[in-house]
C-alpha cells in the first residue's frame, strides 16, 4: 500500500458522497481511504458502506462520540490506524481530481511535507456536482464550472492540466507552503515524532499549528497547490468563534517563540488501544 488517505467528516452525508466518489476515479488505486467521523449519525455509515467494495482494500470508518468540535481527537486516533507509511489529509468536502493521489505521490520526499490547494467553489455549483460529472471529471472542466455558477477568475487557473505551467504556478505564487488539512501529505513518523494534532485547540489554524511545529523539528514544506488540486464544496461553519481562533492563535505564537515540536495532549495516548 502507497498511501493511506484520511479524510474527515461530521454528517454531511451527500457531500461525503461526492468525495468518495472521487477516490473511486482516481488514476492511482493503491491507496487505503480512513473516515475520521467526529460523531456524525448512522446515515454517514450508510454512505461509507455503499462505497466499500469500490476500492482495493477496505474503508476504515474510524468513529467517535459527537461531543462538540473534536476534529483533532479524530484525526489522531485515525492516524495510528492506517496501514501505509505515507499519509494524505483532506476534509469530506474536497473532490479530488484523478490525478489527486498520484501527484502527492509523485512530489513526496523524506523529510517534508506536501503542501496542496483547492478550488472553493458555491453553494449553487457544490449542489448541481453529481456522480457522473465526477466520475467523467466534467466539473474539473473550467468552461463546464463557468457554465454552472462560477464566476471567471484567474482562480481559476489552479485548475489547469498543462503541467509545466502548474510547476511554474507552485513556484511562483506567493502563498505560503503551509500544512492544510484539506489538502497535505506527510511521512507518518514525522507526525508521530511531533505527537500529531494538538487536542487543546478547536477549530481555527490547527492543521497550520501541526506544519509549524514539523517546521520546528526540521521538516521542510513543497508547494504544489497547482499540481495537487481538489474542489471544495461549500458549506456553512457554525463551529468558528472568536475565542477558539484567540486561543489557538495563542498556542501557534507559543509554540513558535519556544520553537515547540512535541505537544503533551496528542496521539501518543491511544497508542495502547
Amino acid at each position: 500500500m502507497l498511501l493511506s488517505v484520511i479524510i474527515t467528516t461530521y454528517n454531511s452525508e451527500v457531500w461525503l458522497q461526492k468525495v468518495l466518489e472521487g477516490y473511486c476515479n482516481q488514476t492511482e488505486t493503491n491507496f487505503e481511504v480512513v473516515i475520521a467521523d467526529d460523531g456524525s449519525t448512522e446515515n454517514t455509515k450508510l454512505i461509507i458502506d455503499s462505497f466499500s467494495h469500490k476500492f482495493q482494500f477496505p474503508i476504515q470508518h474510524i468513529w467517535q462520540e459527537d461531543n462538540g468540535f473534536q476534529k483533532c481527537k479524530i484525526l489522531n486516533k485515525a492516524i495510528l490506524k492506517t496501514n501505509s507509511e505515507y499519509l494524505l489529509f483532506t476534509d469530506g468536502d474536497c473532490i479530488p481530481r484523478k490525478d489527486f493521489v498520484a501527484q502527492h505521490l509523485k512530489y513526496k520526499e523524506e523529510g517534508y511535507f506536501l503542501s496542496g490547494g483547492y478550488f472553493k467553489l458555491p453553494m449553487e455549483t457544490s449542489n448541481i456536482i453529481s456522480l457522473e460529472n465526477i466520475k467523467h471529471q466534467h466539473c474539473f472542466s473550467i468552461s463546464w464550472l463557468i457554465k454552472n455558477g462560477v464566476s471567471k477568475s484567474f482562480k481559476l487557473s489552479k485548475l489547469t492540466k498543462f503541467k509545466p505551467f502548474a510547476v511554474f504556478m507552485n513556484w511562483l505564487t506567493p502563498t505560503k507552503r503551509t500544512f492544510n488539512g484539506h489538502n497535505t501529505s506527510c511521512f507518518k513518523n514525522d507526525l508521530i515524532a511531533v505527537n500529531g494534532f494538538n487536542e487543546e485547540m478547536q477549530y481555527g489554524g490547527l492543521d497550520r499549528e501541526v506544519g509549524e511545529r514539523l517546521f520546528n523539528l526540521g521538516i521542510l514544506s513543497k508547494q504544489i497547490r497547482y499540481s495537487a488540486i481538489c474542489l471544495h464544496l461549500d458549506h456553512k461553519r457554525g463551529y468558528a468563534t472568536t475565542e477558539t481562533w484567540e486561543k489557538n492563535n495563542a498556542i501557534r505564537s507559543y509554540n513558535k517563540k519556544h520553537n515547540v515540536t512535541f505537544i503533551e495532549n496528542g496521539l501518543s495516548k491511544y497508542i495502547s488501544e
